[in-house]
């Protein structure tokens, strides 16, 4: 069985020293574990290996690359994806995606090529990342939860939803599990020092209601400077995905066949 982790999120998020440090960990436990890059616009020191695919070799579009045209280039071409993906079995497939979120919440691209990974057998779901500094302006931090919303329910894959970059989040921070389980309170309450406009403030409770009627995000917090919180977030993704299930139990050695040669 291969498994496929869609690396999600707006830019800044984190998502290729995520994948890094991802595609690390799992090599560490001797699991075997592989970069694919789907953003035409990443620059050569994005990654500190090699992807073993990457849609540069497919197109190269330069750094404002047309995303659009890239992503509609790659669906009508995807057997080469397909050649790509053949030569890996038993993989983990670590898949960092451009930073565009209307690629995940307006377009049928990623859906598409989804379901085309579903289709070649690959088991596949999706990690959503979102920059723990969003917490410093509530606004912000929703139009987050928002958009990871829809992008959940655009892709109707498995999901999880990360804040990465904990590191930088102050320990004496009290409020921190309202975000990581969104509290749509912060936004009813949330003041700026702007003058009050009935029409923001309607907004404001609208969404409110939108998020309490359909508490579908919630996050895992990632400090990539722990190794604890790496194996949180990989243990969660290994679950989404039920990634072992299906294995066979290794049959153990036989001694009457001398498969330890140290013990004779």
């Amino acid at each position: 069985m291969r498994y496929a982790v869609l690396v999600t999120g707006p830019a800044g998020a984190g998502k290729s020293t995520f994948s890094t440090a991802f595609a690390t960990h799992l090599r560490m436990a001797r699991r075997r574990a592989h970069i694919v890059n789907l953003d035409p616009a990443a620059t050569g020191d994005a990654f500190e290996y090699e992807p073993a695919i990457d849609i540069r070799e497919l197109m190269g579009m330069g750094p404002n690359g047309g995303l659009v045209y890239c992503f509609e280039y790659l669906l009508q071409n995807m057997d080469w994806l397909e050649d790509e993906l053949g030569g890996y079995d038993e993989d983990y497939l670590i898949i960092d995606c451009p930073g565009q979120i209307e690629l995940y919440t307006h377009h049928p691209f990623l859906p598409i090529l989804a379901r085309n990974l579903q289709r070649m057998g690959i088991r596949t779901c999706a990690a959503y990342l979102i920059d723990s500094q969003f917490m410093e302006d509530r606004y912000k931090f929703f139009s987050g939860v928002l958009s990871a919303m829809s992008a959940m329910v655009n892709l109707e894959i498995p999901w999880i939803n990360i804040m990465s970059k904990m590191d930088l989040v102050s320990r004496t921070r009290r409020d921190i599990s309202r975000y990581l389980d969104p509290d749509p309170l912060l936004l009813a309450t949330a003041r700026d020092g702007r003058v009050e406009n009935g029409r923001f403030h309607d907004l404001n409770r609208a969404l409110v209601q939108l998020i309490e009627d359909h508490p579908l995000v919630s996050f895992l917090p990632l400090d990539l400077t722990s190794t604890e919180s790496l194996e949180v977030v990989v243990s969660h993704i290994d679950f989404t995905m039920q990634y072992g299930e299906d294995e066979e139990p290794k049959e153990p050695n036989d001694l009457d066949e001398g498969d330890f040669p140290e013990a004779e």
